[in-house]
């Protein structure tokens, strides 16, 4: 019972998919197929997870696993640039395939409806492999010399990410840094000419985005948009997901898309269905900021993101119906500024017509308002007792898990409570979490002083000290005798003059303010020759450099491996490991931009576009936040759905662990040790409770619920893990805020780090990863 705690908890507070006794027993009764899919993923079963066994059979990084439609066979890709084929039921190897390709593979996939004996790969070398297995028929797994059916060069950078349509046995599609997307149809033809060849003429560009990325919001399209991953839905297959070198996820409707093109002429963005960011992230104006992995939800009504030196996020697909929430340019100022009366902009989900015509009867309504409040008071202690990551997943339980069934007054107070932990605790984009509850407490109740007061403190934490100053006043206007409130308007008001007078170049007692010897430079300003101001929050004023067209500047894309145990103590700004940068000298061809429209308007001509002012489309907001892991090292860490219902969400970390939550509340489930260094895939099987994951090591593992004991957050084969859970998310969040643009180094130390093997005019060709 939640009211029998003696302190803080929430291993006691029931999941949101029900008791798996009475699951099994509605089975006699419903002969619904859904009443399986809900069994396979259940919160008992996940629980229970733990490493069953480890396939070996690689010899570098496994950046690549997919199962086939069936679950029998598993595929992977790795650094060694061979393809395996793994027996699902034996546990084994069946082929080892060497592809010829001459850098990592990043992607690999089943083509579906060829009986498994279509495999398909994409690489560093940025080109498309096509091999048919069944020429390996009765092979050992060491006789695997077999020639590619099908060659694709035309692209010019790597290959990030592969997709293949349900049903369609002849088309796949590559996403690539280079900025496209192509479409190989097997029908049409099996090879095309190396990129840059004066014979290519391949039209298979299905989304042209040479000219897509987008620094914010606000801002028109104008840089090569390189993309990092993309997905087809299997419910709609013609809606299409892209992620890549911005913030912004982009939908498209295949349907809708202009012909295909060659890549011998730059094209504007085509038109998309909608973006997906979180309204935070819309307007940093960091270069950056880019998703590593985008992928559609099982019943395809959700997409979920995961960002490179950010957390997880949840969005939905449709608006038009009300089920997502969405923005325009402006609103994440507006949210920030005082207005007495609030109107307008909503910052939660609508309840969904399912809710409003099936409100719990008057018994579970109050069985549910009494639970809601326990986990309140939960929350408040936990505030009072410093457990601020358990308070405000307790919060969470009641206004993510129980909505708008609750109370007014019961949510107002869960909102501005979850806002005082999350200034508390105080990790990434907390401050930004905490502003949406302020601002949601006061559209329930204008006259909030806890509303008004912690809006204050989330927007001082923000460097925002004017707005801030301004919620501070409202505060006291409120609770004129709360000696925290005017503690909190006197603070915010020494850190507005300190910085106005910082501005103004003198510091408080007037004398001028004298330059810092030595500054330390980041990568961007040494790569960049950048003399704008790099000291800048991320939350501050954008630096000269983000503001300015940089088009004529060198393009930079690194990654880091970290290494090292995470006991050890992390200097602060300093990210150890192995460095893999790749630099890209833009060509004359690359500089040409025709034209600067949205992605989400119809294309049009560049002297259209110097009359009209650019006009930024609307935006779906985040729906659910998962955070604890981390996301800087590699940007192939992929975010996934658990199960044939997608009810849990599983992440890759940076740290070796993976981390499962709850879709609904964000809840933490699970973290499980997969990887000495880090874990970047995460994929579930089609039926069976079955995960396989794979990362730096050369290995794949997985995952059964076969541990003796149940547990939640730690556990697995061998028992519970010795590390103290809060020390290792504390830790993810440490490296979390080392952004990817401040890992310092002198000049020469650059030198020394970057092993650069080959050089031509007019461009660089760095090393591939060397893993540490």
């Amino acid at each position: 019972m939640i009211g029998s705690f003696s302190r803080p908890s929430m291993e006691a507070v029931p999941f949101h998919d029900g008791n798996i006794h009475d699951l099994i027993e509605s089975r006699c009764l419903d002969v619904r197929q859904d009443v399986n899919h809900s069994l396979q993923m259940h919160s008992s079963l996940v629980r229970r997870l733990s490493q069953e066994t480890e396939l070996e059979g690689h010899q570098g990084c496994v950046n690549s696993i997919a199962w086939n439609s069936r679950g029998s066979l598993l595929v992977s890709g790795s650094d060694d640039t061979r393809i395996n084929i793994w027996s699902y039921a034996g546990r084994k190897l069946l082929h080892s395939i060497e592809t010829g390709h001459c850098a990592n593979i990043f992607c690999t996939k089943f083509v579906p409806e060829t009986s498994d004996e279509l495999v398909v790969s994409g690489a560093g070398d940025a080109e498309v492999r096509l091999f048919n297995l069944s020429q390996l028929s009765g092979r050992g797994p060491e006789d695997n010399a077999v020639p590619p059916s099908a060659l694709y060069q035309c692209h010019t950078r790597r290959v990030k990410k592969l997709a293949v349509e349900v049903g369609n046995p002849n088309v796949v599609w590559s996403a690539s840094e280079d900025g496209t997307l192509r479409q190989h149809d097997f029908r049409e033809g099996t090879s095309c000419p190396p990129a840059g060849s004066a014979h290519q003429e391949c039209r298979n560009i299905l989304l042209d985005l040479r000219s897509g990325a987008k620094k914010s919001l606000a801002d028109p399209p104008k840089q090569t948009f390189a993309l990092k991953s993309c997905d087809i839905s299997s419910t709609r297959p013609h809606l299409l997901l892209v992620g890549g070198s911005d913030a912004f996820a982009r939908l498209y409707d295949r349907r809708m898309l202009p012909p295909l093109t060659s890549c011998r002429k730059r094209t504007s963005p085509p038109p998309c269905v909608n973006y997906f960011c979180p309204m935070h992230l819309s307007d940093r104006g960091r270069t950056s900021l880019h998703l590593t992995h985008v992928t559609f939800s099982p019943d395809g009504e959700e997409v979920l993101l995961s960002y490179s030196g950010e957390h997880v996020y949840l969005m939905n697909v449709n608006h038009a119906g009300g089920s997502a929430v969405q923005y325009t340019s402006g609103d994440a100022s507006k949210i920030m500024s005082f207005i007495p009366i609030l109107n307008g902009l909503e910052l939660q989900q609508p309840a969904s017509s399912v809710f409003r015509s099936r409100l719990p009867k008057r018994r579970k309504a109050t069985a549910m308002h009494e639970k809601c409040s326990k986990l309140t008071q939960i929350a408040e202690k936990s505030l009072e007792e410093g457990n601020f990551y358990h308070g405000i997943e307790a919060c969470n339980e009641v206004l993510d898990g129980y909505g708008r069934d609750i109370g007014p007054i019961l949510r107002h107070d869960c909102l501005c409570t979850r806002a005082a932990l999350l200034l508390k605790r105080n990790w990434k984009n907390d401050a930004h979490m905490a502003i949406r509850d302020c601002y949601n407490a006061r559209k329930i109740d204008n006259s909030s002083f806890r509303a008004h007061y912690y809006m204050s403190d989330a927007l001082s934490q923000l460097a925002k000290h004017k707005e801030a100053v301004e919620f501070a006043m409202a505060a006291q206007s409120l609770a004129p005798s709360n000696p925290e409130v005017t503690a909190q308007l006197e603070s915010v008001k020494r850190k507005l003059a300190a910085a106005e007078s910082e501005r103004n170049g003198k510091p408080n007692d007037g004398a001028p303010r004298s330059e810092p010897r030595g500054r330390v430079l980041s990568l961007s300003d040494i790569l960049y020759r950048s003399e704008g101001n790099s000291e800048a929050s991320q939350d501050g004023p954008r630096s000269e450099r983000e503001d300015s067209d940089y088009d004529e500047e060198l393009e930079l894309d690194f990654e880091t491996s970290i290494s090292g145990d995470e006991e050890q103590d992390i200097e602060p700004n300093i990210l150890h490991g192995s460095v893999n940068l790749r630099i890209h000298r833009r060509s004359d061809s690359s500089r040409e931009v025709e034209g600067a429209n949205g992605s989400c308007g119809s294309p049009s001509s560049s002297s259209q576009n110097e009359r009209l002012p650019y006009q930024p489309a609307a935006v779906i907001d985040m729906k659910q936040r998962y955070v604890g892991h981390c996301n800087v090292g590699t940007d192939i860490k992929q975010a996934s759905f658990l199960g044939q219902r997608g009810e849990y969400v599983a992440s890759g970390s940076d740290d070796g662990r993976w981390f499962i939550w709850e879709k609904r509340t964000g809840r933490l489930i699970k973290m499980l040790q997969g990887d000495e260094a880090v874990v970047n895939c995460v994929q579930c099987h089609p039926s069976d409770c079955v995960v396989a994951t794979s990362g730096i090591d050369s290995t794949i593992k997985l995952w059964t619920p076969s541990a003796s004991v149940p547990s939640i957050v730690a556990g697995g084969a061998a028992g519970p893990e010795t590390a103290n859970i809060s020390s290792v998310l504390s830790a993810n969040q440490r490296r979390l805020s080392h952004n990817r643009e401040t890992i310092l180094y002198s000049r020469s130390e650059i030198l020394e780090h970057f092993r650069m093997h080959e050089f031509t005019e007019g461009s660089l060709h760095p090393f591939e990863c060397a893993q540490s």
